[in-house]
Order: structure tokens, then C-alpha cells, then sequence
């Protein structure tokens, strides 16, 4: 075969890079409304190439100057797809894995803070973006010292920063117990020889730190409070940062809320409701300049080194349920709610143990996050 293989570091580190490259996925178009590369191009060629039918890509007519990664759900289809654009005079790659392996693809953008001109002090936040998962993480800094908030990647991706910094890490924290990936918290945690950090819950198997509403956390000159916002799950908390930035988890997104529902039946999702809108009402109430950053994005994340925030009064602007009585709220979250992801029961079950030692993470996180509603 003349066509290659990629992997998904490699194809990550050339998005990440700015490198030409065209990205081309041949998935039925079903598979790909919630999950896909950014700038990726789709041709629902599936079935064609199945037959390895050698006029599958006939439409195509890409730059032959630049080289065209093939993409399918697990890696086969599309390398029928590199090997006949490859007999076409194109460079081409296979992506090995497909978009099972994408999903731990990821990648960066920060925010510093630059205390000199309004008073308080200096720090920034580091944005870890599972770019085809859109699970979102974050790395907190103030005077080399580190917190670590919903840590979803591979240890190593967040070792790699702390080493070039040179930073000590403090904290490694959870918002809640994630349904839609494995956390990398407690791994993270004995690295360093600390206690993992959670919410206050009865859950989990392992030792942790428990966090109380209105606890503090001191990173370097800057303080951290945990805001007790059960409704997505009993135990979720919100975090502000310096006053300045809240991490939301699964409570509050740019334009949407968390889903009641998980591990819930339809009368425990409304009790859940109830407390998911007494939650936001609790965050709406501060101060409308604060920036907020989620858990999670629906959207596949780009290469582009812009955060996923808004402000505060922004989200409240741009959601449609933030604007509804505590009734309406309730009745029109319950009705909106999707069908939970098979997988989404046993990553749970995998987190409150923290034992991954019996599962591939690729195959258990594989597909797209359904943790907001909007």
C-alpha cells in the first residue's frame, strides 16, 4: 500500500502547529453531527468504500500540495479512502484509531491576569481541551504553585507543563464524579503524593480531601472557593477564582445547563432539577464581569488558542432557561433531556472505584459528551 499511517499525536501536534493539512472524513454523516476535527472536511463516502469501490472519492479535488489525513470511526474504512486517494496522486495518511483514538486529542489556551492595573494579584489559567471530546480541564498558577480542576487527560500531558514551569502542585480537584470520562484526578494526585480533592460525597471507594461549600484554597497569592451546586449531580461545586473566574463543571456552560438526569430516575431528575435552578440562581448572583469557564463544550474545540468563556451576564443573556421561573425551568430541562450514552453508567462506576486498571480508555470514552442542555 502506498498510502501511510498517522497517528492522532502526530495529527494533533500538525493542527497544533498551524501545518497544512486536510483533514478528511469519510463517516456517514450520522456519526459526525456531534463529533468531528475541527476544519475537517466531510464526505459521506462510508458505504462506497465498504464495497471498495475504487470511484467512492471521484468527487474529490483537494490541493495535491498539501498532504490529506483520512479519518472513519475506527481507523479501516478511511484507510481504503487514503489508499485510493493516494493512487490519485495525493499525499496521504490514515489516521490509526480514527475518531476513537481522536478523542484524547487535545489542546491549550490560557488567560493571565495582570494584577498591575486594577489591584489584586497576578495568575493564569491553562485551558486543556479535549478538542474531539470536548471535555474541558484546567490548570490554575500563581507564584509557581498549581491547582489541577477536572483533570481528563493522560497525567502525563498535565506533567509535561508542570515540569517546563517548574511548578509544585498543590491541589488536584474535581467539580463532581464524571459520567462522560475517566477522571485522571486520583492518578494525578498520588503522582505528587497528595490526596486527591473532591466534593463532599459518600461515593467513592478511594481516599480524598472532601470540599465543603465555601471552602478556600490558597494557590501561590490567590484564593480558590468551592460553591456547594448540586443539581447535575448531588455533590457538583463551582469554584471562584480570585473573584474574577468560576469553573462550573457541569452546572453552568456558555449557553446552557447540566442535565438533572444521570443515574436518576424521573422523580429523583426533578428533585435534581429543583436544585440545579436553585444552583444557577446562586451563581447568577454574583458579581456579572466574572468569567465563566465550563466543563465542557459541545462543540469540537479548534486549534486556535481562544478560551472557552464568557461572561457571566453574557450567559445569562445568551440562555434561554436562566430566564424561566423555578416551574418552567424544571419542565422545560426535564423535557429536553437526551438519551444518556451507554457508556456513561460504567465511567461513573469506573470513578467512584478510580480502578481503570480493566478497561481501554479509548473504547469506554469513545463519542461525543451529552452532559448540557440549552
Amino acid at each position: 500500500m502506498g498510502q501511510r499511517e498517522i497517528n492522532t499525536d502526530t495529527l494533533r501536534a500538525w493542527l497544533d502547529a498551524g501545518k497544512k493539512v486536510t483533514v478528511l472524513d469519510v463517516r456517514p454523516t450520522g456519526e459526525r453531527e456531534e463529533w468531528k476535527i475541527p476544519g475537517s472536511i466531510h464526505i459521506d463516502a462510508y458505504t462506497e468504500l465498504k464495497k471498495n469501490n475504487p470511484d467512492a472519492l471521484k468527487l474529490v479535488n483537494f490541493d495535491k500540495s498539501i498532504p490529506v489525513v483520512t479519518v472513519c470511526a475506527g481507523g479501516k474504512t478511511s484507510s481504503n479512502a487514503a489508499e485510493i486517494l493516494h493512487n490519485s496522486g495525493y499525499e496521504t495518511y490514515n489516521l490509526q484509531g480514527g475518531m476513537k483514538s481522536w478523542s484524547l486529542a487535545w489542546n491549550t489556551a490560557s488567560i493571565v491576569f495582570d494584577a498591575s492595573p486594577v489591584g489584586g494579584q497576578d495568575f493564569e489559567i491553562i485551558q486543556f481541551r479535549r478538542t474531539g471530546k470536548g471535555c474541558l480541564s484546567y490548570m490554575v498558577i500563581s507564584d509557581l504553585e498549581a491547582m489541577i480542576v477536572d483533570a481528563s487527560l493522560p497525567v502525563e500531558v498535565y506533567q509535561e507543563f508542570i515540569d517546563q514551569r517548574g511548578l509544585v502542585l498543590n491541589y488536584v480537584a474535581d467539580t463532581h464524579i464524571h459520567a462522560d470520562h475517566l477522571s485522571r484526578t486520583l492518578e494525578l494526585a498520588e503522582k505528587h503524593g497528595i490526596n486527591p480533592s473532591l466534593p463532599s460525597n459518600d461515593k467513592l471507594s478511594f481516599p480524598f480531601n472532601p470540599i465543603a461549600d465555601g471552602q478556600d484554597f490558597s494557590i501561590g497569592s490567590i484564593k480558590i472557593k468551592a460553591i456547594h451546586t448540586p443539581g447535575h449531580t448531588l455533590e457538583s461545586s463551582s469554584y471562584l477564582i480570585n473573584d474574577k473566574v468560576l469553573l462550573t463543571g457541569d452546572t453552568l456552560f456558555t449557553n446552557g445547563v447540566g442535565r438533572p438526569d444521570l443515574k436518576a430516575d424521573k422523580e429523583e431528575a426533578e428533585k435534581k432539577a429543583i436544585l440545579l435552578f436553585h444552583s444557577i440562581q446562586k451563581l447568577i448572583r454574583l458579581d456579572q464581569s466574572i468569567i465563566v469557564m465550563p466543563g465542557h463544550t459541545s462543540q469540537p474545540v479548534a486549534f486556535d488558542n481562544q478560551p472557552i468563556q464568557s461572561l457571566l451576564r453574557e450567559v445569562v443573556k445568551n440562555t434561554q432557561l436562566l430566564k424561566e421561573s423555578e416551574q418552567e425551568f424544571v419542565q422545560s430541562l426535564l423535557k429536553r433531556i437526551p438519551n444518556p450514552p451507554e457508556n456513561y453508567l460504567k465511567i461513573v462506576e469506573k470513578n467512584i472505584t478510580g480502578d481503570f486498571t480493566d478497561v481501554n480508555p479509548i473504547d469506554l470514552e469513545a463519542g461525543a459528551n451529552r452532559c448540557a442542555i440549552s
